[in-house]
């Protein structure tokens, strides 16, 4: 694929992006009324989520008619062929309720199991994220790249509670445990696109959690990589961004010693 050819896509991911994030803030202000629905265990979508994925999929086949969208309310399968859009509409629907500030809208666009470009809005703050494979990463069109922190006591590290299962719970809570005792913090905003992002910025200096979706992450594994910092499993092993499972996110620096305190804890 050309570099023009993945520009293409980031720039419809974009539009379809900011179809989304209008339906959000239009409701913003008054998302405290708005009806929650339980999917699994802390686990609610709203109206507000499935309005958004309908507005980015408009966008997308009214630009790529042929392209396939798997997105986290309406259509959540495997990854299929071809081009495919991969969407969570908003990522962080609970903290969107209760107007906390750290909600945002993630599409990557794979082609044929790659995932090529990503793109991640911070509704809020409306910062934008984007990514092209092998040509970088930006935070509103200027360059971004991971911590040069290489002390772990000096560290901030983002992580993502195990809410939904449950029973994980205990080796996550001494995986939190040797975390915190070996860092200058521990961070938890709710929205695993933003904490990817903020990997890939530079503001975290790593990032772990044990449940993830392809849809919560597609965008930023892309990110953080093309930032240049190292994503893998838990295991250690590559991950596409497509997957489900862990996911352990950080600069060269600091990938390894997070990985093997998680891995002892």
């Amino acid at each position: 694929m050309t570099v023009a050819e993945r520009r293409a896509l980031i720039d419809v991911a974009s539009v379809a992006a900011d179809a989304a994030a209008a339906i959000i803030r239009e409701r913003a202000a008054d998302a405290r009324s708005i009806a929650w629905r339980l999917k699994s265990h802390s686990d609610f979508v709203t109206e507000v989520d499935m309005a958004a994925e309908r507005a980015i999929r408009e966008v997308i086949h009214a630009r790529l008619p042929d392209a396939g969208v798997l997105g986290e309310e309406l259509s959540p399968a495997e990854v299929p062929s071809g081009v495919t859009f991969v969407v969570d509409p908003l990522d962080g629907t609970t903290n969107f309720l209760h107007g906390f500030p750290a909600y945002a809208v993630s599409i990557a666009v794979a082609v044929d199991g790659v995932v090529e470009a990503g793109v991640i809005l911070d509704v809020p703050r409306g910062d934008r994220y984007t990514a092209l494979r092998g040509e970088g990463a930006w935070r509103n069109a200027e360059p971004i790249t991971v911590s040069a922190i290489d002390d772990p006591s000096k560290a901030l590290i983002g992580t993502g509670f195990p809410f939904k299962h449950l029973v994980n719970l205990e080796m996550y809570q001494r995986q939190f445990a040797a975390i915190v005792a070996t860092t200058s913090g521990v961070r938890r905003p709710g929205a695993a696109a933003l904490d990817l992002a903020s990997v890939a910025s530079g503001s975290f200096d790593g990032f772990w959690e044990l449940t993830l979706a392809p849809w919560d992450v597609a965008a930023g594994v892309l990110l953080v990589r093309e930032a240049g910092g190292i994503v893998t499993n838990l295991d250690g092993t590559h991950v596409t961004g497509l997957d489900h499972g862990g996911l352990v996110a950080a600069s060269r620096a600091m990938h390894a010693w997070l990985l093997n305190t998680l891995a002892t804890a």
